[in-house]
């Protein structure tokens, strides 16, 4: 793989880091929470703007005891880090009790709900952003039946070319990726199947359609190793028109959504094991960098629709992974911010304290795991 494929999927990841802490950082700004710091990067400071007699200073290789740079000042240091691998947003109090005002925990419980929450959103907003540069320029996979498969259980059911599928059991269908991960992640699972047919055959008659349903079971393709109910879809087609645009980039975000809570269900039922599903971020700069590298081929439009769709795709994964009750993460701090807003008081602090160590101590663990997966698989 070449390094400026490397460097962009690096570069991509820690983007979509600083926006996650960017939210947090707009929103404690905005509530009057104190920041201490803001940094761009991991590790080692290697230039800081901090403010000193009504001016900002710039120090470089500067480190926090010695140069004074997490004091409870009005003002917030600006660094930038060594590795660029997203960044952070040290809050005053956050993690400690304080009598400053500013401190995040002296905050009212629906400010700090707001700072928290506002990091899984920021990264919601951005791959919204770039969903809606795929969709005006690649348009929607609308679930239109292109072909029926001879001797499938569609053929079997009485689908044919031409219907539109908009429902498998309580499942609403959008678009033909719904189709396929319905299938994928529910393997061998019955199906009634709600679709409609166009009056005359075609779409083009008006649009008018009359609405069907349909019950099948998919069957096991020994030549794609998956089970598999039997069609084909025609492909992507163009949208028109700003409400289309937007509506349809929202569908972006609902799939990325829908398709990391199925791969999460995957991995509590067995259905796929951890190293198949799971990628590091080693692993996910490499794939990254490998699709990068193959779109070069196409030209510099090729590698930056490439780079949006894993923007979209990755900032909405690590939004809802965020959201996820666990300690240490941002789920896990609006959980025991929700009990506060409920019970009308905090949680012990000592209490909550040792929980967010014991799932961080725990996510540390898994991330080893997950990284010595990646470099396995690379080797």
């Amino acid at each position: 793989m070449k390094l400026l494929s490397i460097l962009a999927a690096v570069l991509l990841f820690g983007f979509i880091v600083l926006v996650h802490e960017f939210g947090h950082f707009i929103l404690a700004k905005g509530n009057g929470i104190a920041v201490l710091e803001f940094s761009v990067g991991m590790g080692p400071r290697l230039a800081t703007l901090v403010k000193e007699g009504g001016s900002y200073r710039l120090k470089l290789f500067a480190r926090a005891e010695k140069d004074g740079l997490t004091p409870p000042s009005e003002d917030t240091c600006y660094s930038w880090k060594l590795f660029p691998f997203g960044g952070s947003c040290m809050m005053m109090g956050e993690d400690s009790s304080q009598d400053d005002p500013r401190a995040f925990h002296n905050k009212p419980v629906l400010a700090r709900i707001l700072v928290i929450a506002a990091g899984p959103v920021f990264n919601f907003i951005l791959a919204f952003l770039f969903a809606m540069v795929l969709v005006a320029h690649s348009g929607h996979d609308f679930a239109v039946i292109y072909a029926v498969t001879e001797d499938s259980a569609a053929l079997q059911a009485g689908l044919q070319a031409g219907d539109k599928i908009t429902g498998i059991n309580s499942r609403r269908i959008e678009g033909y990726r719904d189709v396929l991960l319905y299938t994928y992640s529910h393997p061998g699972d019955e199906m009634v199947i709600r679709y409609q047919r166009p009056v005359g055959g075609s779409w083009e008659n008006g649009g008018a359609a009359e609405n069907r349903t349909v019950t099948l079971t998919p069957k096991y393709s020994e030549e794609y190793g998956s089970y598999l109910i039997g069609v084909q879809f025609a492909g992507y087609e163009k949208v028109d028109g700003i409400g289309d645009i937007l509506y349809y980039s929202l569908y972006e975000i609902r799939y990325c959504i829908q398709s990391t809570i199925d791969s999460i269900g995957m991995l509590a039922r067995g259905t796929v094991r951890a190293n198949e599903a799971v990628a590091g971020p080693v692993g996910i700069v490499t794939m990254v960098g490998e699709t990068v590298e193959e779109g070069s081929e196409a030209g510099v439009g090729a590698v930056l629709l490439i780079l949006s769709n894993w923007i979209l795709l990755l900032s909405s994964s690590l939004g809802i992974m965020n959201l996820l009750p666990i300690p240490a993460l941002d789920g896990g701090r609006l959980l025991f911010l929700f009990v506060e807003l409920i019970r009308g008081k905090p949680v012990n602090p000592e209490m909550e304290g040792r929980v967010h160590l014991a799932g961080m101590m725990l996510l540390m663990a898994l991330m080893v795991l997950i990284l010595f997966n990646d470099i396995s698989r690379i080797l």
